[in-house]
């Protein structure tokens, strides 16, 4: 059948007559009476806020659209029925006030305490002549010998505390500073001793250890040139250790000293020790934006080994001050503002913006916007607080709407006219086909 010109044409001037008066209707606002009307704004799906409809029916996931109620004294209110509150899953929680509580959780490294390690150094430029300590890692203990050092300068302070000696008419005061140069160069009292007991001169010179412990650091070797800025040795303690963790800088204010720690090491698994926050450092490491935080742990077994990686949890209360606590899981981070969604009773819940303070590991401080014994929504707040916020853009978009209307901008119940466009700008080209050989001989037979 062939269609002419003149029938397609109308045919698509119709459509676009049609196509317009769709978009006018659509667009068309709600009236002062609509607005204030007890019946539902519209329905919406339970599990997807965004697909609404003007009429019950169903989602696309086969559930009953939930109506949706607006009254003028209360934007961003939104009520469910109690089946569609038990089929979401919703959950509250009363909000009180208690003492602020966090767990930071951290890592550190476990270190010598710093207060109980000892450098050795020497006193006088020498040779180091017998080294009693091998290798880094050895236990000494305290009063053993560690090395035996030659200097030309120990053996010339030995001979003017005998020169002193030996003369009669020497004060007691010189003998005296001869003894007290020996020992500023640590020369033992034992050894001074026997010089003025032998009067005699010794050759070397052996140092004993000051305390016992771990050479956490071994930096010369036997027959080594050594001058008193060379650092000899170290040795550290292990029946008390340091563990230095660091926090975040948004979690250094939650961190006070002699906070109880507990502590985890991978290579003891299954144990776990007790120490304190025992000092919490001044700077904060640009490259990491954290804070170092020393701790202290008793360590009588020595199963905590220097540069071990250890797992920590700072545990920080403040009983003396009470404080407004919500779950962590109940607040709605948007960027711009913090909310949590409140339960107002009867299946009624609205979102309100609220001022955060500190956050813990499960909890966090309201500074404003709740009060005690409020309840707030702890689960499917999200899609709660989506149709708070729709429904009171809602209600703003249609009381402008209204207060246009009472003020004479327009008749009620009556569509606002639009602007219509030309639906063609140029004529339609049809496209033409070639007739065939047949038909042209049945037109020349006519």
């Amino acid at each position: 059948m062939t269609i002419s010109m003149k029938t397609l044409a109308s045919v698509l001037f119709m459509g676009a007559i049609v196509g317009a008066g769709g978009v006018w209707l659509a667009v068309a606002p709600k009236s002062a009476t609509q607005i204030a009307s007890p019946d539902p704004l519209y329905w919406v799906a339970p599990m997807d806020p965004n697909y609404r409809r003007d009429t019950p029916g169903k989602s696309p996931m086969g559930m009953d659209l939930v109506p949706v109620y607006a009254t003028d004294d209360a934007q961003g209110m939104v009520s469910i029925s109690p089946v569609v509150e038990n089929n979401l899953g919703v959950r509250t929680q009363t909000i009180e006030v208690g003492p602020f509580e966090s767990n930071i959780r951290t890592v550190g490294y476990v270190r010598f305490d710093e207060d109980r390690l000892v450098h050795m150094h020497p006193r006088i430029a020498g040779w180091i002549d017998v080294l009693n300590v091998k290798t880094q890692g050895e236990f000494i203990e305290e009063g053993e010998p560690i090395y035996s050092i030659y200097s030309p300068e120990l053996v010339n302070a030995q001979e003017e505390l005998l020169i002193a000696m030996s003369r009669e008419s020497t004060r007691p005061t010189l003998i005296e500073s001869s003894e007290e140069r020996l020992r500023a160069l640590q020369v033992p009292q034992r050894l001074i001793d026997r010089i003025k007991r032998e009067g005699r001169v010794f050759q070397t010179v052996t140092v004993y250890a000051p305390q016992g412990g771990l050479v956490a650091e071994l930096s010369v070797r036997e027959g080594q040139y050594v001058q008193p800025g060379n650092r000899i040795m170290s040795i550290g303690v292990l029946d008390e250790v340091w563990v230095i963790a660091e926090v975040f800088e948004r979690q250094a204010s939650l961190v006070s000293n002699s906070d109880p720690v507990t502590m985890t090491l991978d290579y003891l698994p299954g144990r776990e020790w007790q120490g304190v926050v025992d000092f919490i450092y001044p700077t904060l490491d640009e490259n990491t934006r954290t804070i170092p935080v020393r701790l202290k742990f008793q360590n009588q077994d020595q199963a905590l080994k220097p540069n071990m990686f250890a797992q920590v949890m700072i545990q920080h209360s403040e009983s003396g001050r009470q404080v407004l606590l919500a779950p962590n899981e109940s607040i709605i981070r948007s960027g711009v503002q913090d909310r949590v969604v409140l339960a107002m009773g009867e299946g009624r819940f609205k979102s309100v913006e609220v001022a955060l303070g500190r956050t813990g590991d499960s909890q966090t401080e309201i500074i404003s916007g709740l009060e005690s014994g409020d309840r707030i929504v702890t689960s499917a707040h999200f899609l709660l607080d989506s149709e708070s916020s729709i429904t009171s853009d809602f209600l703003r978009m249609a009381g402008s709407s209204a207060d246009t209307i009472n003020s004479g901008g327009g008749q009620p119940d009556q569509p606002q006219s639009m602007p219509m466009t030309t639906p063609m700008t140029t004529p339609m080209t049809m496209p033409m086909t070639t007739p065939t050989d047949a038909e042209q001989a049945e037109h020349h037979d006519h």
